[in-house]
């Protein structure tokens, strides 16, 4: 589990809530089912109305990325490429194909499969830099998703507070109903602009973020089997490979 992501939302949730206290507020106050509907669903309806399905149910599902521990082993690809070439330049490229049962990743596992092939080295990054970009675009789009909530959210939740002020007109001559109208007008303002700042774009930079070492780990894969298919040294290869890690990571090798 992410634990950054979940004590931001409780950190967040938190200092508002006990904001509202301090100033002598009640939670009640700001829990409002009907400006939550309002903000909520009407915020879920113009997303939905952008994006294809698919992508709209893929990314709810990226979810997890923000609260799950999304890591790449940049040391393990080095360390399983290095092994690849070792075995490549003992006992010829073939032999590259009794490997592929260790090999877990099935991004790697083309890649292997192609030098096995002996498929061309420039035709072999065509082809691996292809799928490394239609990743990159989907990641791009889930988190395109979770900016758009953050985009209509605020301007539902003026929509919430408009509704709640032309009920409050239209219930001028009778005063008890004239707080729920206002707590609804304001406090929707405050779900639209709470729900976009505090979580969903957030969350779509999340997403960016862990796509990117994902996606660093699938251009290390790349480069370290080009190496490979071309017959270059396991030790140039581990170096090369190594410039992928953070500074602090290669200090310590």
């Amino acid at each position: 589990m992410d634990i950054l992501s979940v004590l931001g939302i409780i950190i967040a949730l938190g200092a508002i809530v006990g904001g509202q206290h301090l100033e002598g507020g009640h939670l009640s106050s700001i829990l409002q089912f009907t400006a939550f509907l309002i903000v909520f669903g009407g915020t879920i309806g113009a997303v939905m109305l952008q994006f294809p399905l698919s992508i709209f149910m893929k990314a709810l599902g990226s979810a997890g990325m923000v609260f799950g521990n999304v890591s790449v082993d940049m040391k393990g690809v080095i360390t399983q490429v290095v092994e690849l070439s070792n075995v490549s330049r003992k006992q010829g490229l073939l032999a590259l194909e009794g490997q592929m049962k260790n090999i877990a990743d099935p991004f790697m596992a083309k890649g292997v499969q192609l030098v096995v092939d002996g498929t061309e080295p420039p035709k072999i990054r065509e082809i691996l830099e292809v799928e490394v970009s239609v990743i990159e675009d989907e990641y791009t789009s889930y988190a395109k998703v979770y900016e758009a909530f953050g985009g209509y959210a605020p301007c539902v939740g003026i929509i919430g507070a408009v509704l709640g002020l032309i009920h409050v007109m239209e219930n001028l001559a009778d005063p008890s109903a004239l707080g729920g109208g206002i707590a609804v007008a304001f406090v929707a303002t405050i779900y639209g602009v709470g729900m976009a700042n505090l979580l969903f774009l957030p969350m779509g930079s999340k997403i960016k973020i862990k796509a990117k070492d994902i996606i660093a780990g699938k251009l290390m894969v790349v480069e370290g089997l080009m190496s490979v298919a071309q017959g270059e040294n396991p030790r140039m290869i581990e170096e090369k490979l190594s410039g992928f890690l953070p500074s602090s990571e290669r200090k310590k090798k």
